[in-house]
């Protein structure tokens, strides 16, 4: 469901009890269950053309729609994930609006401030990530507030990337991210496969595995940049 982020502040199963959760709220209501793996995607401002927007079809109605969806009953909550993800598709066939995590620069500095989150902070346990020209995926087991996580990895990138971009006083991601709680590891495996492959689903790279901001691609312990995709060159 669709987060507001703006404000400050051994390996689990990823099935887990519905009934044990933890309830927070911004603009939307958010029940996050103790133990549970979570799917979230946040993209750039201005990274949607107007005109999705303006859409009743859009990734950004279909989130405003979140909030009359009956969120308390869980059939209608887990009827959100496949919109979504159809949405997701449709935006990066789309095309259009800011792709500034193109820049290799900036790319780094999401995939380090991820790997920091769960190496040296403890925020979280990651199973799978990808970093695409203008949003990003990923999944992973909290073990702190998920809107603690989010403020923070949001923040530090932001800072960072408009220190390299030469921008001041501007957002650099959207205040809205989305997540999902995941409810199976069917859920989780099918999830990983989603987040994984979304490169090569956008004619990016010809294997999933060569796409370098992603888990995919450091599972395979590709470091050497020969063997990885070319499409985010140094800037």
């Amino acid at each position: 469901m669709p987060r507001d982020d703006t404000d400050g502040g051994g390996q689990q199963e990823a099935i887990v009890s519905p009934t044990i959760m933890a309830f927070t709220r911004r603009h939307l209501p958010h029940w996050i269950p103790e133990n549970a793996a979570v799917f979230v995607t946040w993209r750039l401002a201005g990274s949607l053309p107007r005109s999705e927007w303006d859409r009743p079809s859009s990734f950004a109605a279909c989130q405003s729609s979140l909030k009359d969806a009956g969120l308390t009953n869980d059939t209608n909550r887990s009827s959100v994930l496949p919109r979504l993800l159809e949405q997701d598709e449709q935006l990066d066939d789309a095309g259009g609006g800011k792709d500034w995590l193109q820049d290799s620069r900036i790319a780094s500095v999401v995939v380090n401030a991820l790997l920091y989150g769960e190496t040296v902070r403890h925020f979280y346990q990651l199973h799978a990530w990808v970093v695409m020209p203008n949003h990003v995926h990923a999944i992973f087991q909290p073990s702190a507030e998920l809107s603690t996580i989010m403020r923070w990895v949001k923040g530090r990138t932001s800072r960072v990337a408009n220190q390299i971009l030469g921008r001041t006083g501007t957002p650099f991601w959207q205040n809205e991210s989305f997540d999902h709680w995941i409810r199976s590891a069917e859920e989780l495996e099918y999830l990983t496969r989603y987040v994984e492959n979304n490169p090569l689903k956008a004619g990016l790279v010809e294997a999933r595995e060569k796409w370098r901001w992603s888990s995919a691609s450091w599972a395979q312990g590709l470091t050497d940049d020969t063997n990885r995709s070319s499409v985010l060159p140094p800037r």
